[in-house]
């Protein structure tokens, strides 16, 4: 069974509440792409050096990067060539399940975190400033509590202004207790302080925020190196994950915070946010073809709910609902 086939039947059994979050939050980059899509297979009725060309153009516009667009093409016409299609509409689902491979290609990508199973659960969060990321925190956090865990935030991030107060009132509104310090401080010192919180009480995940200054990359990465030594130190094998948010709107840009983070620590997964404001969602299978990171979270809105794990399934389903439906 191919992966077309398999996602009609796994949509049909799955939560209807998830499949309608992918749905509208991904409804303007299928709009965008699907539309298109679409003119081009009524434009063209068979397959031609042409319509190659102009579908290559419309993938790299939707944000999928050139060089998994060249992967991808290439593979495409192999696979037309093998089984001998020359009809546009029955590319469809070759389409689908070409992208789909490229995402699982070589490896299991998993969206579940690496949970602690010895004491508390430490996800450092790293991000430049303005992606969301203090935000994402408490979204992640909220989930976490829902699911009945002890979740401590530790405000980490003590350079950018606001920022400890930020990540104070979001820990009011979802009730998880905050270790603060003052702006300035040390981020490590408040971070030592903060684990000793979470292994004195019992937390069973700590959320670490984390100052975004990527333009001084040398200092970032002493900055970093520092903290996961005083983690390390307090936790062993901890931080459980490094977690990279990334705002999607910003586009190829979010893919060079990707390459410039992985170069300064061991990012683990990456949050994808306001996946829902932009028409460009194909930066899902850029990423992980570029810098072989999982995608582990997704934002889909601005609601505490509409951080979801990240599923390539109903991430597919929503760009391509109108060939799947």
């Amino acid at each position: 069974m191919g992966f077309f086939d398999k996602i009609k039947n796994i949509m049909k059994s799955n939560k209807q509440e998830d499949i309608i979050a992918y749905d509208h939050g991904l409804s303007k980059t299928r709009k965008h792409f699907f539309d298109k899509l679409n003119f081009l297979n009524t434009k063209y009725k068979q397959l031609t050096d042409e319509y190659f060309e102009e579908l290559e153009d419309l993938l790299v516009m939707a944000d999928i990067g050139v060089n998994t667009v060249m992967t991808f093409m290439d593979k495409l016409r192999e696979r037309v060539k093998k089984e001998n299609i020359t009809d546009t509409s029955m590319l469809a689902e070759i389409i689908i399940d070409e992208l789909f491979i490229i995402y699982v290609d070589e490896e299991v990508i998993s969206s579940k975190i690496n949970y602690n199973t010895d004491g508390p659960t430490v996800i450092l969060v790293v991000g430049v400033n303005g992606v969301g990321k203090t935000t994402t925190i408490a979204k992640l956090a909220n989930q976490m509590i829902n699911e009945g865990k002890k979740v401590l935030l530790i405000a980490g991030d003590t350079f950018r202004a606001g920022a400890v107060e930020q990540i104070i009132e979001w820990g009011s509104r979802i009730g998880a207790y905050v270790v603060s310090g003052s702006e300035q401080a040390d981020p490590s010192s408040v971070i030592y302080d903060g684990l000793k919180v979470a292994l004195d009480e019992k937390y069973d995940c700590v959320l670490i925020d984390t100052a975004g200054r990527l333009q001084n990359k040398v200092n970032l990465m002493n900055e970093l190196s520092k903290i996961n030594k005083v983690i390390g130190n307090l936790i062993p094998n901890a931080p459980h994950e490094t977690l990279l948010v990334i705002d999607a709107t910003t586009g190829q840009n979010g893919i060079s915070q990707a390459k410039a983070f992985k170069e300064i620590t061991n990012v683990t997964g990456i949050i994808l946010t306001k996946l829902d404001g932009t028409a460009k969602g194909g930066i899902v299978l850029a990423i992980k073809e570029t810098v072989k990171i999982p995608v582990k979270y997704i934002g889909l809105g601005e609601k505490l709910d509409d951080l979801r794990p990240f599923d390539i399934e109903k991430y597919i389903y929503g760009l391509f609902k109108g060939m799947i439906d």
